[in-house]
């Protein structure tokens, strides 16, 4: 059966997908872009602010769901620039700090909202 997951702690869909869809114990977030779910703004600074803000959209996603962060499995990263690969990464490992999940990190040509970063997940229980 399949659950939609929202949250107010974490950014509203921008356009025609569900936050999170749990399907089978199996968790599915949507990309998450640096935006601070209470102005529905990009946060201001660099990649770091940026990943940031990311982790924690996904985090408070997560938590809605009734996952953590030891439950991700897959994650995918996508930077506007490699040259923020070791910025992005060095936040990403804050969270992930014991057996991390496996993982794809892409640079891609834009984002949406001129963003530096977007992280797409999945989970399982």
């Amino acid at each position: 059966m399949k659950r939609i997951i929202a949250t107010e702690k974490a950014p509203a869909a921008i356009g025609p997908y569900s936050q999170a869809v749990e399907v089978n114990g199996t968790l599915y977030i949507s990309g998450q872009v640096p935006l601070d779910p209470a102005t529905m703004k990009v946060v201001e600074g660099g990649i770091t602010e940026q990943t940031e803000q990311v982790m924690k959209n996904i985090g408070e996603i997560l938590t809605e769901a009734g996952y953590s962060f030891s439950d991700v499995v897959k994650s995918t990263c996508l930077l506007s620039d490699m040259a923020n690969f070791k910025a992005m990464n060095e936040v990403y490992g804050k969270y992930y700090s014991e057996t991390p999940p496996a993982r794809a990190a892409f640079a891609v040509k834009e984002l949406p909202l001129g963003v530096m970063v977007e992280i797409e997940t999945i989970a399982v229980k």
